[in-house]
């Protein structure tokens, strides 16, 4: 973090700006829950930060399943096709897959992990708001040696019987391999189902099989039983249920984060690790407390009660999760705007 300039003036006011201005700055930093030392390496699946300089918009997680600790991401649109493996006891990248042969990635904004040990990428964003008539989806089996390496994808093909839209969310069933994709609207989007089988030969149609808020990633739990779907500023997880359907949903607590982009759960489906856009950016991990939370919400009108509990960082899985990463926004906003005033009150003070 710069440094603000300080008065320069000495004496009995410039002190006290001095220390004003360490304590607001202090306290934005408690607010906005900014860790205050780093993680000690060597504990996988704990917080950490990308340092590869070349990440600069991961834009999708996926938790490795043969190599503990070590999670995939890629960068949004206008990068090479590479994709990252990611050692979270460290934050260095162990490997990098260069993907040949599909030309230009255009927007990919998802990653998941089938129970087919491929990893699929989801060409799936539209940054002019669904008017491309088709996307892609590019899937190779997740490498079994961390090295660098270059890889010649299956590409399918994509489209939306109810016509092109934008999306950053897509999902593979743990346990079936069924492809979803969740498009992406301000005032909500849909869940679409992809065939039972993607076929290469050609064209995929996703199917809209359920209602979801606006979201810019979702995940699968390990044992396929619930979906979570995270937005900017909060996080839901739904039952899944009737071999394919939404059930009931609960808040989850999520992380506040510059631009949230990317969420994925832990391979032992204990935590949920949510990331976020930007050099270094930070992976946070919030844990999941069985058992705690239930109902469901209005977000689209499902009803029943939802399976497990909430994921939860000082939460209580009771649907406050949500709430309280509004109100610790609204702290932190308040406190850099005390911060901002306070600075130009203290200056104006020790011009004279």
């Amino acid at each position: 973090m710069r440094s603000l300039p300080l008065p320069r003036r000495s004496g009995p006011r410039a002190l006290r700006a001095h220390r004003t201005a360490a304590a607001l700055a202090t306290a934005v930093l408690l607010l906005s829950g900014a860790p205050a030392v780093a993680a000690a390496e060597g504990a996988p699946d704990r917080d950490f930060t990308i340092k590869d300089p070349r990440i600069t918009e991961s834009s999708g997680l996926a938790a490795s399943r043969i190599h503990p600790g070590v999670y995939w991401t890629h960068n949004d649109s206008a990068h090479p096709p590479y994709i990252y493996a990611v050692d979270s006891r460290t934050g260095e990248t162990v490997a990098t897959v260069t993907l040949e042969g599909i030309g230009d990635i255009r927007d990919a904004e998802a990653i998941s992990l089938g129970p087919d040990g491929n990893l699929y990428v989801g060409d799936i964003g539209d940054n002019l708001d669904g008017s491309w008539d088709h996307v892609w989806i590019y899937r190779f089996p997740e490498p079994e040696q961390l090295k660098d390496v270059t890889v010649r994808p299956t590409q399918f093909t994509v489209r939306y019987a109810d016509g092109p839209r934008d999306a950053e969310s897509m999902m593979v069933h743990p346990k079936t391999g069924r492809v979803y994709i969740a498009s992406k609207n301000r005032s909500g989007g849909g869940l679409y189902e992809g065939p039972e089988k993607l076929t290469a030969s050609g064209t995929n149609t996703f199917r809209r099989i359920g209602e979801v808020p606006w979201v810019t990633d979702g995940a699968f739990s390990p044992d396929g039983e619930e979906l979570t779907f995270r937005s900017y500023f909060s996080a839901r997880t739904y039952a899944w249920k009737d071999g394919g359907r939404l059930g009931g949903h609960r808040a989850v607590s999520a992380p506040l984060q510059r631009q949230a982009e990317s969420v994925t759960y832990t391979a032992d489906g204990r935590a949920l690790m949510f990331g976020t856009e930007g050099a270094h950016s930070g992976v946070v991990r919030v844990d999941i407390a069985k058992g705690t939370g239930s109902g469901s919400g209005a977000d689209d009108g499902a009803a029943g009660k939802g399976s497990g509990g909430a994921a939860s960082s000082g939460g209580t899985g009771d649907g406050s999760g949500g709430r309280g990463n509004a109100t610790l926004g609204a702290f932190v906003l308040a406190a850099a705007a005390a911060l901002f005033f306070g600075f130009r009150r203290l200056r104006g003070r020790t011009k004279g």
